[in-house]
């Protein structure tokens, strides 16, 4: 991939790299002469094509008008495909919500899921549909965490619930899905409300999957935030089959989310196992499929 640069534009007056997130992307934080802030994603020219479905898509979300990292350009310079966004500026909000009252991060819950019920609101393309389901890849995940040496004591019950189970996922019809939606992705802005930032995980989907996240990195941070995006979403009455589905979710997550932090490296199988451990609580080892947290 070509070094940025080789081709900075003369407007820009500084040019920070980013490194938050998994993403592989390449990110900058540009500064223009014209007081402008904006962010710069650079990836490999292998993938143009992917890089430019992302980028209507992003498209897709902006026209909804809720408060976004917004597109400004797509193309490709040398041998990299760049796309440039708005620079959203506030705090993640997963360092924000432990620091606010119960009221606030209610406040904001309910907020984030409003804004996720209008991403799910997009008619789907017919050539975007996909022609399968997910069922048979997570059953594969989970058997790559099965036949690893990360298991932890006491899985075999939520190893049996996503057997016995995983039919019941993909029951909605899909939709367009912001792909990694929780408080690391959402930035809580000086006014008090927040935007979505990072789209790069974007795809077709089941709605309901978007939600194992909550289990996953905010219900650590903020019951009062995880019970009101689920209650915005659903209209104050989520209804039985989404916490039977969701169970599946967060107990195929749970656990094969250890085998995949292997990459990254102890630490983060560390930090997965606790997740896991406090899925395993919330949900009684998977015998119950509404979690202990939810009121």
């Amino acid at each position: 991939m070509a070094e940025l640069i080789t081709w900075k534009r003369p407007e820009w007056s500084s040019v920070e790299p980013v490194t938050k997130g998994w993403s592989k992307d390449q990110k900058y934080r540009i500064r223009t002469t014209t007081g402008e802030t904006l962010l710069l994603r650079l990836s490999a020219r292998s993938r143009l094509e992917a890089k430019r479905k992302e980028y209507e898509i992003i498209q897709k979300f902006a026209a909804l008008g809720f408060p976004m990292s917004q597109p400004v350009e797509f193309g490709v310079r040398d041998d990299c495909v760049y796309l440039l966004l708005s620079w959203v500026d506030g705090e993640d909000l997963q360092t924000v919500l432990p620091r606010l009252s119960k009221e606030e991060q209610y406040r904001l819950g309910r907020e984030a899921g409003a804004i996720l019920k209008k991403i799910h609101s997009i008619p789907v393309e017919l050539a975007d549909r996909p022609r399968q389901t997910k069922r048979e890849r997570k059953l594969e995940q989970l058997l790559q965490y099965e036949q690893s040496a990360l298991r932890i004591e006491g899985d075999e019950t939520a190893l049996q619930y996503v057997k016995d189970n995983i039919g019941l996922i993909w029951s909605q019809p899909p939709v367009y899905q912001h792909g990694d939606f929780h408080p690391g992705n959402l930035i809580y802005r000086p006014d008090g409300s927040i935007a979505v930032i990072d789209f790069n995980r974007w795809e077709v989907g089941d709605p309901w999957e978007e939600f194992y996240k909550l289990q996953s990195f905010a219900r650590e941070l903020s019951v009062p935030y995880c019970a009101a995006e689920i209650n915005a979403y659903f209209d104050d009455s989520p209804p039985d089959d989404f916490w039977r589905v969701l169970a599946v979710y967060v107990a195929w997550s749970s656990l094969f989310s250890i085998k995949w932090a292997e990459q990254f490296g102890p630490a983060d199988v560390e930090g997965m196992v606790r997740r896991c451990r406090a899925a395993f609580a919330d949900y009684d080892g998977f015998r119950r499929s509404i979690p202990k947290w939810y009121k």
